[in-house]
């Protein structure tokens, strides 16, 4: 089973600033993964196309099981509101996470998360350091019937800031541990790896830097496995933090078995 969790950056390149469906089916046929997570995801936004970005990379795996999840209804630091239900936002653009699976799943479950109550200074590129509003949040589980038994796996993208982010990250493990174990968590946590692996107790399964793309130095994309009942997963034989021709990081892939 090989397992991947990929920051899209809505799918466009650093290089040209372009988004093309293309590069994004290429980028994620290479990876060749049973799991995909998939963070910062566009539907129907202009800036992307109006691409389903989820779904463009389910068909690149030939993956049966796809699922997207808004976490907000506009575009992020632009105009945007709260999603005032799972089913909100059809017709209009909206950003999130992706999951897709070619194992068949059994359930779903979201979980929304609040933004930080405060702005919090960031990194534009062009604009410099900028007080932003921050984003509410979603996890995407789902129960996956694989060769293996039922497995839980979830996607997130956590907030960009720090303790607000590892208040998130506790509040994710709190209800995963709802679903059946093994548990699996993929996603860009904005934490380092040490860090991720203090506050959620849960073991990584790969250890590389992520980020930024072109030399990574630091982990924010990661695999963590709950110890409950991680004897019933396969061993890892594989990390890897491919290149790729879209974003500003680098997708993490682990094999098992």
């Amino acid at each position: 089973m090989r397992l991947a969790t990929f920051n899209l950056l809505h799918g466009r390149s650093l290089t040209d600033g372009l988004v093309d469906p293309d590069r994004l089916t290429t980028a994620v046929t290479a990876l060749d993964a049973d799991v995909l997570a998939l963070q910062e995801v566009d539907r129907d936004q202009t800036r992307s196309g109006n691409l389903d970005l989820t779904a463009i990379a389910a068909r690149a795996l030939h993956a049966p099981e796809h699922r997207f999840a808004a976490a907000i209804v506009g575009t992020p630091g632009e105009q945007f509101r709260p999603l005032r239900h799972d089913d909100d936002g059809h017709g209009e653009p909206c950003y999130g996470i992706g999951l897709i699976s070619r194992h068949p799943v059994r359930t779903w479950q979201i979980t929304r998360l609040e933004p930080a109550p405060l702005r919090s200074p960031a990194y534009i590129p062009g604009r410099g350091l900028t007080l932003l509003r921050d984003e509410p949040r979603v996890v995407l589980a789902a129960v996956l019937d694989t060769p293996h038994g039922d497995i839980t796996v979830a996607a997130t993208h956590l907030s960009f800031v720090p303790g607000w982010n590892a208040h998130q990250l506790r509040h994710t493990i709190r209800a995963l541990r709802a679903l059946p174990a093994p548990r699996i968590l993929l996603g860009d946590l904005n934490l380092p790896a040490g860090l991720s692996r203090l506050v959620s107790g849960w073991t990584p399964l790969g250890r590389r830097p992520t980020y930024p793309a072109a030399h990574p130095r630091v982990q924010l994309d990661h695999i963590l496995a709950d110890r409950d009942h991680r004897h019933r997963l396969p061993p890892v034989t594989a990390v890897t933090t491919p290149a790729t021709t879209i974003s500003d990081h680098r997708p993490l892939v682990v094999d098992l078995g």
